[in-house]
């Protein structure tokens, strides 16, 4: 997998870009025929790898679908990776502000 192009990217639109789930399987598996739940987990881990997250933070198997790729050390990276935790917390029943989510019902799919 060589994400390189796609970090540079990333770089370059000030720390996000959206970009196709088609897009990102030519870079990760051209020769793969369909994205899997495994191969996305890959993904994910090249991702982190290199500095970048996604959101939603569980990229989708299908090829029509879009993500945000974002740097992980930018003010909305930070804030995605602050806000994936507090819906990890929630999952756990340990959210202090359970109204959170109650307000923001899309904001907890994407975040987990």
């Amino acid at each position: 997998m060589d994400f390189t192009v796609i970090a540079h990217a990333v770089e370059v639109d000030h720390g996000v870009k959206r970009l196709s789930m088609r897009f990102i399987k030519k870079y990760a598996a051209p020769e793969r025929q369909r994205l899997s739940a495994e191969l996305c987990a890959e993904i994910s881990q090249e991702f982190e790898r290199l500095g970048l997250l996604t959101l939603p933070r569980r990229l989708p198997t299908s090829e029509n679908e879009y993500v945000f790729v974002l740097a992980k050390d930018g003010p909305l990276g930070q804030t995605v990776a602050l806000a994936s935790s507090l819906a990890a917390l929630d999952q756990l029943g340990e959210n202090r502000m359970p109204w959170l989510f109650d307000n923001h019902p899309d904001a907890k799919k994407l975040l987990t």
